[in-house]
C-alpha cells in the first residue's frame, strides 16, 4: 500500500476530503518522528506500540569477499503489535 492509498482509504472511511486526509497523516507522522527523536515510546492501545532501540556496533562478515567489517551502532525503531491488531491477523 503507498501513501496515497492510505490516505485515499482514510479520507474514505473517516468521511474526510483527500486534502483533509493528507494533512492528518502528515501530522501523524510528524508527531510521531518528534516523539521517537526524542528516545519516547508511541503507543496505541490494542494496535502497538513504537519505540527506539539502541544497536550496538558490531563486527560482521561480507559474504562475497570474506572480508570482516565494522558495522557502527546505531538507534532503530522497534514495532510492537497490540493484542487486537495480534488476533485480528
Amino acid at each position: 500500500m503507498t501513501k496515497k492509498e492510505f490516505t485515499d482509504k482514510m479520507a474514505e472511511k473517516a468521511g474526510l476530503s483527500k486534502v483533509d486526509a493528507q494533512k492528518a497523516y502528515d501530522a501523524f507522522i510528524g508527531v510521531t518522528s518528534d516523539y521517537l527523536k526524542a528516545g519516547e515510546r508511541v503507543s496505541f492501545l490494542g494496535f502497538g506500540t513504537f519505540s527506539v532501540q539502541d544497536k550496538p556496533a558490531r563486527t560482521a562478515r561480507n559474504p562475497r569477499t570474506g572480508a570482516t567489517i565494522n558495522v557502527p551502532a546505531k538507534k532503530a525503531v522497534r514495532f510492537k503489535a497490540g493484542s487486537e491488531l495480534s488476533s485480528a491477523l
